[in-house]
């Protein structure tokens, strides 16, 4: 596993589990506010599925945090390649269900990171 692919892969991890910690965690408090552009009583009443999305959030980070410690180079690659894979799709679902930035946000480092590691 090359440097070069590692780092937007890891990058991607850390999106996620910062998101995580915005759906879980942060989502009824000024920061989680801002960032979902939420109202605080829309936000009270819907921080207990915030929470569930922020785990399912929480997941694909994992996934990608075990590709990239897996011993097994070809096995390594095969694990990000999927979890970015589900990250591209997340992203693309949410982009058209919700905010199209979301797209932007979760789809294209997926896409670029897919890229890196299979070229690199």
């Amino acid at each position: 596993m090359s440097l070069l692919s590692s780092i937007p892969v890891a990058f991607v991890a850390l999106l996620h589990v910062y998101i995580l910690v915005l759906e879980m965690f942060l989502w009824t408090t000024p920061r989680g506010l801002k960032a979902f552009g939420l109202k605080p009583d829309f936000a009270e009443k819907t921080k207990t599925l915030a929470a569930n999305q922020g785990l399912y959030n929480g997941f694909l980070a994992a996934g990608l945090i075990w590709g990239l410690v897996h011993p097994v180079p070809e096995f390594a690659e095969q694990i990000e390649l999927f979890f970015l894979g589900l990250v591209g799709v997340a992203g693309i679902y949410g982009g058209l269900t919700a905010k199209p930035k979301i797209f932007f946000i979760q789809t294209v480092p997926a896409g670029i990171a897919s890229l890196a590691v299979l070229f690199g």
